[in-house]
C-alpha cells in the first residue's frame, strides 16, 4: 500500500505542538482524518484540554480541512501512569537518569500508543497511523527512533494480518523545521494557531503566553520549543541541546 492508495488516517494527537503539526500534515493529504488522545496521568494533562480548541480552530480557519476532520477518540491509559515512575507522571524534579536518558522518558509509552491506535484504526477502516515521533529531538527517547517505528509497523501488520502505514513526518526535523512545516501547510494562521492553542510544557504551566507559546519557560520542553521558534524566525536551525 502506498500513501496515494490510502484514504484514511488516524493521528496520535496529544494537544502538543508536534502532534498538532502532524494533524495538519495528515489533513493536507488524506480524505478522512480521525484523532486519538491518551490520558495516562501525565503531569501536563492540560495539553489534553487543548485538543478540542485546536480541532475547533482548524475547522474554523481551514474549511477544506474541516471537511476531512473526522471523529476524535480519547483513551484512558491510566494503567501506564500507575506503573511508571517518571517526571512525566510524578511530581519529581526533571533530571538525567542513570540510563543516560532524561527521567521524562515513560518506558513503553509510544509502543502502547501505537498498538492501541492500530486496534482502533483496524475497527475504523483506517490504514495510516500518524505520530509525531522525532529522532532529531534532543530527548533521545528510544521509542521515538525511526528503527523502532519501522519494527513496530512490521509487528502490527503481522499481528493483525493487515497493511498499516506508520507515518512520522517529523522524524528528521528539528523544532525550527517543525515550525516551518506548519507555515508551509497553513501559513501564518497555522503557525499562530500552534503557538497559542497547543501545549508542550512538562509541568503544565499555562498562565503566561510567551512569543513561542504557553509554558514555564524553564523545563526542557519549553526551552526546546522556545529555541526552535527563535531559530525559525531567524531562518536558522536548532543545532544544540537546550540547557
Amino acid at each position: 500500500m502506498t500513501r496515494t492508495e490510502a484514504k484514511g488516517a488516524l493521528v496520535l494527537f496529544s494537544g502538543g505542538q508536534d502532534s498538532a503539526t502532524c494533524l495538519a500534515w495528515a489533513l493536507d493529504r488524506y480524505e478522512t482524518v480521525e484523532t486519538l488522545g491518551f490520558d495516562y496521568g501525565q503531569r501536563h494533562r492540560v495539553e489534553l484540554e487543548c485538543r478540542d480548541g485546536f480541532r475547533a480552530a482548524i475547522a474554523r480557519t481551514f474549511p477544506e480541512w474541516a471537511k476531512r476532520l473526522g471523529e476524535d477518540h480519547m483513551i484512558d491509559l491510566s494503567v501506564l501512569g500507575s506503573i511508571s515512575d517518571t517526571a512525566m507522571t510524578r511530581e519529581i524534579e526533571i533530571e538525567t537518569a542513570a540510563s543516560g536518558l532524561p527521567n521524562t522518558f515513560v518506558p513503553g509509552r509510544n509502543l502502547m500508543f501505537m498498538q492501541i491506535a492500530a486496534a482502533i484504526a483496524y475497527r475504523r477502516g483506517l490504514k495510516v497511523l500518524v505520530g509525531g515521533m522525532c529522532e532529531t529531538d534532543f530527548s533521545g527517547y528510544p521509542d521515538c527512533r525511526d528503527d523502532t517505528m519501522k519494527a513496530l509497523q512490521v509487528a502490527l501488520n503481522l499481528g493483525m494480518d493487515t497493511r498499516f502505514l506508520l507515518e512520522t513526518p517529523l522524524m528528521w526535523l528539528d523544532k525550527a523545521d517543525t515550525w516551518r512545516l506548519a507555515e508551509q501547510l497553513g501559513g501564518e494562521a497555522l503557525v499562530d494557531m500552534v503557538r497559542v492553542e497547543t501545549h508542550t510544557c512538562y509541568v503544565g504551566e499555562r498562565a503566561e503566553l510567551h512569543a513561542w507559546g504557553f509554558g514555564c519557560g524553564e523545563c526542557p520542553a519549553c526551552k526546546l520549543r522556545k529555541r526552535g521558534y527563535e531559530a525559525y524566525l531567524a531562518g536558522e536551525n536548532v543545532t544544540e541541546a537546550p540547557v
